[in-house]
């Protein structure tokens, strides 16, 4: 004796699965997707430093001989004190960049280095979030150098 197949019992089976796939896509994209690319919670102290850390690139900075170009060349920047650190180009009219010697990704801002050049009278900034050590230097002119210290500051603990 054979026990007849209903083809409800099919569509029930197709919509249990439809139903169930949807269910799981739409965690996947309102819950995981979003939790992975959040970015972390950091202090505001940090996010809004009360003042900035400057860097010059100095008239003459491309040739050489010349011993000062990154002005100062090691700097150290306190967590939620100087954090924003600002390259400025003073140079007459040279272009230069600020191009990590490895590559560095900030878990808040993001890949660390200027994006192309910094023309004359131009700037570049990056607002550092946790603690690193960098050493950068310039793609068109390598031998200057220059190296970062991110430390957490007195308010930061």
């Amino acid at each position: 004796m054979s026990v007849p197949t209903s083809s409800h019992a099919y569509g029930i089976a197709l919509i249990a699965v439809i139903v169930g796939a949807a269910v799981g896509i739409s965690y996947y994209q309102q819950y995981y997707i979003p939790e992975l690319n959040a970015k972390p919670i950091i202090p505001e102290k940090v996010l809004e430093p009360g003042s900035s850390t400057n860097i010059i690139i100095v008239p003459g900075a491309e040739n050489p001989q010349q011993q000062q170009n990154f002005v100062p060349k090691k700097i150290e920047a306190q967590l939620g004190v100087s954090n924003l650190v600002i390259w400025k180009n003073t140079s007459d009219s040279a272009a230069h960049t600020v191009t990590p010697d490895k590559p560095f990704k900030d878990l808040y801002s993001g890949d660390f280095g200027s994006n192309g050049v910094i023309l004359p009278g131009k700037t570049y900034q990056f607002l550092f979030t946790q603690e690193a050590q960098i050493t950068y230097h310039c793609d068109p002119h390598p031998w200057m150098k220059g190296e970062i210290d991110v430390v957490h500051g007195a308010l930061t603990s």
